[in-house]
């Protein structure tokens, strides 16, 4: 059994199974972060997260690839990695100001039906085909999503953060298909780009920048140790397993994120949020376990 284990997952793809997972912890915390934070200008939030975030990255680059080898990665990404930049910098806004309008447990609930946007975009986009059981999960994400946005506006909920939350999704979704069609984009200097651009804007629209000493600790957490570290991992990480494997694991984050908030916060989702989460959870589950299969087999098949 042990001699199985091994072949199947060689040392090598244990320690990205652990960097991946690492990574899911990391952003799962980012809500629970935020809460604790008494800034009320989002955008103050916005500008402080993405900008230790973005130096984290250029830290991490730095340090594996040297001066040059970060120049030339800034200088390889081209126009793709360009929009995965403006598009990294647009859902970090959103995620900060999604927070602090809805619970979180809503934003990454949403925010688990990326996959599934993804698959419906590139059949939009690129023509690729999608199976009955896709197009099942994706009637059920719908379904789900339909529960918990009625859930929050019983409550009283932000229709705003409901829709920033959605944004997020879209824009990930549109991410992944294009990293899909280009698939030489390099993450980590995009996701760098994005964070300071994030930042430049948060700039014109913050009304201060001035925040305490352990609202300043806490914003170095939020953008360092959640938003740069769980990315420095998770592109390390990700290159040595199969991706349908990557983006199992990473379906932690929505799974642990309502935790921490419960823990930490007492902040219980509604029963409707609950049961529209397990919905969309149950739908991403049953999506990525086929695909993780239809990858082993695809892998185990050439292999033979």
């Amino acid at each position: 059994m042990t001699s199985d284990v091994t072949t199947a997952f060689p040392a090598r793809s244990w320690l990205g199974i652990a960097l991946v997972f690492g990574a899911a912890v990391a952003w799962s915390y980012g809500g629970a972060i935020q809460r604790f934070i008494d800034v009320e200008d989002g955008w103050t939030i916005v500008f402080w997260r993405c900008l230790f975030a973005g130096l984290f990255l250029m830290g991490f680059m730095l340090l594996r690839d040297g001066v040059r080898g970060t120049a030339w990665l800034f200088g390889a990404m081209g126009w793709p990695g360009a929009v995965i930049a403006a598009g990294f910098a647009l859902v970090s806004t959103c995620f900060v100001l999604a927070v602090s309008m809805t619970p979180v447990a809503n934003v990454v609930l949403f925010m688990a039906s990326i996959p599934l946007f993804a698959a419906l975009l590139a059949r939009i986009v690129l023509g690729e085909a999608i199976t009955s059981l896709t197009w099942g999960a994706i009637g059920a994400v719908i379904a789900g999503v339909a529960v918990m946005v009625s859930a929050s506006i019983g409550e009283g909920g932000s229709i705003l953060g409901l829709a920033l939350a959605a944004t997020i999704a879209i824009v990930f979704a549109g991410m992944t298909v294009l990293t899909r069609r280009h698939p030489g984009i390099r993450m980590t200097p995009a996701a760098s780009l994005g964070s300071f651009m994030a930042s430049i804007f948060a700039a014109t629209q913050a009304g201060g920048f001035v925040v305490g000493g352990q609202d300043m600790a806490l914003l170095f957490a939020f953008g360092a140790l959640n938003l740069g570290l769980g990315m420095a991992l998770y592109v390390t990480g990700a290159r040595m397993i199969p991706s349908a494997l990557a983006a199992l694991l990473g379906t932690m984050e929505m799974i642990l994120a309502p935790i921490w908030m419960v823990l930490l916060h007492a902040e219980v989702p509604s029963n409707r949020t609950l049961l529209g989460g397990g919905i969309v959870m149950a739908a991403l589950f049953t999506y990525l376990i086929s695909h993780f299969i239809a990858e082993r087999r695809s892998r185990f098949g050439a292999a033979a």
